[in-house]
């Protein structure tokens, strides 16, 4: 493949990406299952121009993903208003987030066991069910955050909450499961993670008052990208020594987005908001911009290496049924136990999607955990079926009926130089029509 093909094709995976989050924005549709269908055609029409070895081969699918993640947590953190009023619902949130994920990672685990075996027909240990088991139950906030833009007052921020959590705690589940030792005792476990996560607060708490220090104070222009950087290398580094590197990155951006909080009393004298404003502005648009073009890549090259074989595998759609219907009865017995009432549609919310993908490839990376019997075409059907049910609730809720939503805001596409590049509503363009019909009637 030649270098203009490649910048062709690349341009063009954008722009396509473009309309799909229009056409996601008037269907409810995830853009992300878009996205996965064009790496799917991309592989399946491409020829022999596509070539997937290059990205296995050079882990860009884990690179693009980590900075992905990184990117999506930090636009999440600065949407996040830190208010008093507000603890109560941060911390059912947070509560929903913990249950759900333990119960659910268990409930996936027996799965796993009653219904794979080892290569050797052996039954799968509980400790390697969990590893597999823990992906598939982290919520993904790089679909829940962009998709629930319709939803009204604490419910949107509830999810925009539990579904950053659920990365985190998630993440941190996993890979404190793939580093610990297998025969350790319970106290050295809990021990283990009692020091981890004392030392991610601590080293959050340190970087993020400075970072937002040094930073209010440069008065180059070109600062956006020093400071992307700088959280990537904390990144890096909290990884090599096995830190939960995402508090990091959301802690930096609640400071950045709350500095009347969390600068008061002698600090407030440290902090400059009227400098802090347009920081936080630019940075905004370069989170949201960067979230994007990552997401894009990221879904596009997972496409390309699904295999569509395993989508008509039985035993692969009822063990995929199997993981559905066990995450959703538990997220509907915490839900009713934490928030107890009005739990629809956030009941319905809970699509798994880039962090499940990526850690699926961070399995790959230790042999001695390999299921070699899981067929990963589960993975692809969790995702689908957690997505659909998601876009019929999200349809339902704003009070619209999925076939019509569907077929009647598909072609109403229209520019509208005023806002985004596309007119909000399909009653605008019908609008628009019938008051351009009178007009030429006057003439």
């Amino acid at each position: 493949m030649d270098t203009y093909t490649l910048i062709i094709g690349l341009s063009s995976i954008i722009i396509i990406s473009f309309l799909f989050n229009i056409i996601s924005k008037k269907t409810n549709i995830p853009s992300v299952l878009m996205l996965i269908v064009l790496g799917i055609c991309i592989k399946e029409f491409g020829g022999d121009k596509v070539n997937t070895e290059i990205f296995a081969n050079l882990s860009v699918l884990e690179i693009i993903g980590n900075v992905g993640l990184i990117m999506i947590v930090l636009e999440a953190a600065l949407d996040l208003d830190l208010k008093r009023e507000k603890i109560g619902m941060i911390i059912r949130s947070f509560l929903v987030a913990l249950l759900a994920l333990l119960a659910s990672s268990f409930a996936i685990a027996y799965i796993i066991i009653f219904a794979i075996k080892n290569a050797d027909s052996s039954q799968i240990s509980l400790f390697n069910a969990l590893v597999y088991a823990v992906p598939l139950s982290i919520m993904s906030s790089a679909i829940i955050i962009p998709s629930v833009g319709g939803l009204k007052g604490e419910k949107k921020e509830f999810m925009v909450y539990e579904s950053t959590f659920s990365d985190i705690l998630g993440i941190m589940f996993f890979y404190f499961l793939i580093e610990v030792k297998q025969d350790a005792t319970t106290q050295e476990i809990a021990i283990d993670v009692a020091k981890n996560i004392g030392v991610t607060v601590i080293v959050s708490v340190i970087l993020s008052y400075a970072l937002v220090f040094i930073f209010q104070k440069l008065t180059s222009q070109v600062k956006l990208f020093l400071i992307i950087s700088v959280l990537m290398l904390m990144y890096a580094f909290g990884k090599k020594f096995h830190l939960s590197s995402l508090l990091i990155i959301l802690f930096f951006g609640l400071v950045l987005n709350n500095t009347a909080l969390f600068f008061r009393g002698k600090l407030s004298k440290h902090v400059n908001e009227e400098s802090v404003k347009p920081i936080m502005h630019d940075f905004h648009i370069l989170t949201l911009e960067s979230a994007f073009v990552v997401r894009t890549f990221f879904f596009v090259i997972f496409g390309m290496f699904i295999t569509l074989s395993s989508l008509v595998d039985l035993n692969v759609a009822l063990i995929s049924i199997a993981i559905i219907i066990a995450l959703y009865v538990v997220r509907f017995i915490v839900l009713k136990m934490i928030v107890q009432k009005d739990i629809t549609p956030q009941l319905y919310i809970a699509p798994r999607g880039l962090i499940t993908i990526l850690l699926f490839f961070v399995i790959e990376n230790h042999p001695n955990l390999i299921l070699a019997n899981f067929d990963e075409g589960i993975l692809l059907f969790v995702i689908i079926i957690s997505s659909i049910i998601m876009t019929v609730a999200l349809i339902k809720y704003n009070g619209g009926k999925v076939k019509d939503v569907i077929l009647a805001q598909m072609p109403s596409f229209k520019v509208d130089k005023d806002n985004d590049g596309i007119n909000d509503t399909y009653e605008d363009n019908i609008k628009n029509n019938v008051e351009e019909q009178d007009f030429n009637n006057l003439h």
